[in-house]
């Protein structure tokens, strides 16, 4: 029905998929993209002019703790696609690590079906690696896998016995499954709530070295490669990682690698003021690590930009830093603190921003988002590029609030975001 159309006029579309950055427009009908063109006539009773905005594929997630089940008093379904679509996002791989964790059928089908009730965006399931994330005995990979489960990774825990990873890898390659792997030894990290250095001994804080993530990392790789298996890591957020990952990429490793927006944006200095909103697990680096995610960013070693989106209650955040829970939220900030960290400091153009953003996290993911292309799902955001705004907790429709960026410029707002054909966010102003 043509009164069910929306048509996006004079935009400035950026399609990496299709090596796409021109102005045109995009004719929706279906929840599908029926034509992209320049100065497409059609009788839409929702036309939305784009003139001087930048029209992008919805944004893809790979990396978002939605909460539910077990801590909806953190976050649930509901309110974290709510926020994902106001910062622009379509897509978000939901992690493991709810109260009871996906790790079994069970489970699994009581998560798809809060996503059936209560999912405003579209949500994608991650699996647990092992029975309780506790590292001891493998989930039911093939059935989980066959359920529906995209990715497996047990998340907030790096899995420590060797040889239960490399059996995971092996079960993943089998059934066209992705490991995810949280990179961290624990006996090296030791119970330390800030990078390692000048600011953990200045706050008398004990310290996260980077030897806990990289030397991981580099076990990681190396069991994925003996299983001639793909893996996927985390939340990259020191120098030595992303040095340890082109290595590997330039010998053929079939790997890829995220970080988030707070290690490009942030670094330890942050936290001297023991801002527990900066409690971030890995931690917040030094300006030389922040240098070196930025060209890993821009050099290609550095695969996906992921919100880690990570939310926490009040009384949660709001102790002593020791006691504070690591996270911050981030989906409602991620694509203006990337533009405004990378495109408008010239590190990334904004069609390879949209590759880190939203076609990457698609093809790692193996699901069919990303593009601008016919006949794909209308999955879109439109962005006014240099229009600024300030980061405000009350402003925040997420379910918690412990944003890192609170109080922060950014330039780059969301104006709207369609989702399966409709418009399922506007700004108050857009």
């Amino acid at each position: 029905m043509k009164n069910s159309r929306i048509l996006i006029k004079n935009g400035r579309v950026i399609d990496p998929a299709a090596n796409k950055d021109e102005i045109s427009d995009i004719l929706i009908d279906g929840g599908k993209i029926i034509s992209v063109a320049r100065d497409i006539k059609n009788g839409c009773r929702q036309v939305l002019d784009a003139a001087g905005k930048i029209v992008l594929p919805g944004l893809v997630d790979m990396h978002v703790h939605l909460r539910q089940p077990g801590r909806e008093d953190k976050e649930t379904i509901a309110s974290g696609t709510a926020a994902a679509l106001k910062g622009g996002v379509t897509s978000v791989l939901a992690m493991p690590n709810t109260l009871p964790a996906i790790d079994s059928l069970k489970n699994v089908s009581l998560l798809q079906g809060i996503i059936k009730k209560d999912a405003q965006a579209n949500v994608f399931i991650c699996g647990a690696i092992s029975l309780g994330r506790q590292g001891k005995e493998l989930v039911d990979l093939a059935r989980m896998r066959k359920a529906g489960v995209l990715a497996f990774s047990d998340d907030g825990s790096s899995v420590d016995d060797a040889e239960l990873l490399l059996k995971a890898f092996k079960k993943a390659r089998e059934y066209k499954a992705l490991i995810i792997c949280h990179c961290e030894d624990k006996i090296l990290s030791a119970g330390g709530v800030v990078n390692l250095g000048f600011t953990s001994t200045r706050l008398g804080l004990r310290g996260i070295s980077r030897e806990s993530e990289y030397k991981r990392i580099e076990r990681d790789i190396a069991l994925s490669v003996r299983a001639k298996a793909a893996l996927h890591i985390a939340h990259v957020s020191c120098r030595e990682s992303v040095e340890i990952i082109a290595l590997a990429k330039k010998k053929g490793a079939d790997l890829t690698c995220e970080t988030a927006p707070h290690y490009f944006c942030l670094t330890e200095e942050a936290v001297l003021g023991y801002d527990t909103n900066m409690k971030i697990n890995p931690p917040l680096r030094s300006k030389d690590d922040v240098l070196a995610i930025k060209q890993g960013l821009g050099d290609g070693t550095i695969d996906a930009i992921a919100s880690d989106h990570a939310g926490h209650t009040e009384n949660e955040k709001d102790i002593e830093f020791e006691r504070a829970e690591f996270g911050t939220t981030g989906l409602e900030t991620e694509l203006a603190a990337a533009a405004t960290e990378l495109v408008h400091t010239g590190i990334l153009d904004w069609r390879q921003l949209a590759a880190k953003m939203s076609l990457n996290p698609s093809r790692i993911l193996g699901i069919n988002k990303g593009a601008l292309i016919v006949g794909r799902d209308a999955d879109i955001v439109i962005v006014d590029p240099d229009k600024e705004w300030v980061v405000r907790k009350e402003d925040f429709i997420s379910g918690s609030k412990n944003s890192a960026f609170t109080g922060r410029k950014f330039k780059g707002v969301v104006e709207y975001t369609i989702c399966n054909g409709k418009i399922a966010y506007k700004t108050e102003t857009g």
